[in-house]
């Protein structure tokens, strides 16, 4: 569902000026940059061909230059390679209106026109670079994005990168000569000539005449080009990625404490890994982290609503000055309609947020049938529950909590961005609740000596945390609300842990002075739910096919089962951006954000230090808690 609002909110946001404001899109501004960043590619394409291949035309003058003391054919044609591959790398930046990016195409455009020349007597290479340093020159004004932050992954990326496009290219250039060849090396031969080429040796494969200077500078060029690129990313001066600073979180801390009641997400705005934006008046802030190029904001902003054109004026700035894609990932409704009508962006309905009312909560009744009878199964067991703030909890046991949190996530990756935490038991989150699990010694035993586990029997020993068994960590919603952050439990332990503190939180709420609990966010709820009914088209069918095929790798259809479990009411979340073409690129970004495409490389898990604790899953399961409930 696409949301466009042109006007005045029905929830009474106005807009800075106070009027009703009519959105109205003009041509894209990215269009130039594109442009010249497509045809920045083509050129360096055109300089490549004419370094690897025999002269594109040949001409008296290419002849006379040949025999001439002094002649630059080898070193032109390296020149033109090495200016047409990284001609290639900066297309990107082009397009992302880098300044640098500007920067280093006006100095090679030349160099790469000259060495066409030179060597190739080529006045149509000549032409087409002076065609696109043109424009270059013209709108220059248009290049004014700012670097990114810097990691030093984007080194080691480049080498290997490099490496394997300069020896592919290099085995183009071997082989492009083969009439002037010495005999007829093989395949390994000529990889082998590459490879000492790129280090800048001579290898095995010989050619006539001066082709064998041709080749070997050209080689040269590919390596030295690697390794100098590769160099400057490594020691380049490093731009940290944007970190909440202890002043921000205290801003934001004192905007939650009078606006967080409006979104359940709120509270994860304190992420430490998340940057901010404030509103020019402070009353209102968007946080957000880049990802891949992407200016990734969740939630609403925070604060007051009649602030937030203000924060999100701020938050479009940033993006523009630096040249990201700007998106919006799992907010409200009424954050979707502020979000495009002071931005012009579109918004589509992501999915659900399921939301249980405290008082309306019962597990009597056929519909909570099965959660009743697994809840009770689970007590017969001999299992307890106790539900607590975390400041009411002793730093033995949270330390404790901390540790099997941390050994009981499903994954090696740590997941979660926009619905979720990122840590247990920081000393300034004692608002935050934890519900545990515990088994109680020597229950449920039978004459044997045997616990009942399950359906089952089972030894019973104390695990390495004691009796407890489960963990769910609810952060606050405003004063009255939580919002579930993470589940943990023990493998060992009885399959429906998640339902019996779940229930547990729900019963223990009223006296917690909580009225509303937010479970997990459901990813095209209205689909799945839709598509299964009688009368379903086959289009509906269709989608909801390849959503349930999808959930074998994503908690898409198990997720919304279980959140169904609880009959709540179903909260709309939307994802904003900007065209329909940056919606693979966010959804790429939103997926690194949220720990399921990891394209670092992590330490080995014996490595990592056990004192953070970061969720399984955002907002949500891990997949095995999943498949257990």
């Amino acid at each position: 569902m696409s949301v466009r609002i042109d006007g005045e909110l029905s929830g009474g946001v106005p807009s800075r000026s106070g009027r009703v404001r009519r959105i109205v899109r003009g041509p894209r501004p990215e269009v130039v940059p594109t442009l010249v960043a497509r045809a920045c590619a083509l050129v360096g394409l055109l300089d490549i061909a004419a370094g690897v291949f025999p002269r594109f035309r040949h001409s008296r003058m290419h002849t006379m230059a040949e025999v001439l003391p002094g002649a630059l054919g080898p070193f032109a044609a390296a020149l033109s390679l090495s200016a047409g591959v990284l001609l290639l790398l900066l297309a990107h930046g082009l397009r992302r209106r880098k300044r640098r990016a500007w920067r280093a195409a006006v100095v090679l455009l030349p160099a790469g026109a000259v060495a066409q020349f030179a060597y190739r007597h080529s006045l149509i290479g000549v032409v087409i670079s002076a065609a696109l340093l043109a424009p270059l020159l013209l709108h220059r004004d248009e290049f004014r994005a700012l670097p990114d932050p810097r990691s030093r992954w984007r080194a080691l990326a480049n080498f290997v990168l490099m490496g394997a496009g300069s020896l592919a290219l290099g085995l183009v250039i071997v082989s492009v000569h083969s009439k002037r060849m010495v005999g007829d090396p093989s395949l390994a031969d000529r990889i082998t000539h590459v490879l000492y080429g790129l280090f800048g040796f001579e290898g095995p494969v010989d050619y006539e005449g001066s082709t064998s200077w041709t080749v070997a500078f050209s080689l040269g060029a590919l390596g030295l080009l690697t390794a100098v690129t590769t160099i400057y990313l490594a020691f380049r001066p490093e731009h940290p990625a944007a970190q909440l600073t202890p002043e921000d979180e205290t801003r934001l801390r004192a905007l939650l404490e009078k606006h967080g009641r409006r979104d359940s997400l709120g509270h994860f705005a304190l992420r430490r890994d998340k940057a901010v934006v404030f509103s020019p008046s402070g009353k209102a802030a968007v946080t957000y982290r880049v990802v891949s190029g992407v200016m990734l904001a969740s939630g609403d902003p925070i604060g007051d609503v009649e602030a937030w054109p203000g924060a999100i004026e701020r938050f479009m700035d940033e993006a523009k000055a630096h040249s990201w894609t700007p998106a919006v990932m799992g907010c409200s409704e009424t954050g979707g309609e502020v979000w495009t009508r002071e931005t012009g962006l579109d918004a589509l309905e992501l999915g659900d947020e399921a939301v249980v009312d405290v008082a309306d909560f019962s597990l009597a009744g056929r519909a909570m049938r099965n959660v009743r009878q697994m809840v009770k199964r689970i007590e017969r067991a001999g299992y307890e529950t106790r539900v607590r703030r975390v400041r009411d909890l002793g730093e033995g046991e949270l330390e404790r909590i901390r540790l099997a949190a941390e050994a009981w996530r499903g994954t090696d990756t740590e997941r979660g961005f926009s619905m979720a935490l990122g840590r247990i038991g920081d000393p300034e989150d004692g608002d935050c609740f934890i519900a545990t699990a515990h088994r109680i010694e020597g229950a449920a035993r039978s004459a044997s000596g045997r616990a009942a586990v399950g359906d089952g029997w089972a030894d019973e020993q104390p695990g390495e945390y004691g009796d407890l068994k489960a963990i769910l960590h609810f952060v606050p919603w405003g004063t009255d609300g939580m919002s579930l952050d993470l589940m943990r439990r023990d493998r060992a332990a009885d399959p429906g842990m998640n339902e019996l503190l779940i229930v547990a939180a729900l019963h223990a709420a009223p006296k917690l002075g909580i009225t509303r609990v937010s479970l997990n966010f459901a990813m095209f709820r209205a689909a799945l739910a839709r598509g299964e009914k009688i009368g379903a088209g086959p289009v509906l069918r269709a989608w909801r096919g390849l959503l349930v095929f999808l959930s074998r790798w994503f908690q898409i259809e198990s997720l919304y089962k279980f959140n169904a479990k609880f009959q709540p009411r179903w909260e709309p979340r939307f994802v904003v951006y900007r065209a329909s073409g940056d919606l693979p690129r966010i959804g790429f970004a939103a997926m690194q954000a949220e720990g399921f495409v990891n394209l670092a490389l992590p330490l080995p898990r014996f490595l990592r230090r056990r004192t953070a604790v970061a969720p399984a899953c955002a907002h949500g399961l891990a997949e095995r808690d999943v498949r257990a409930a």
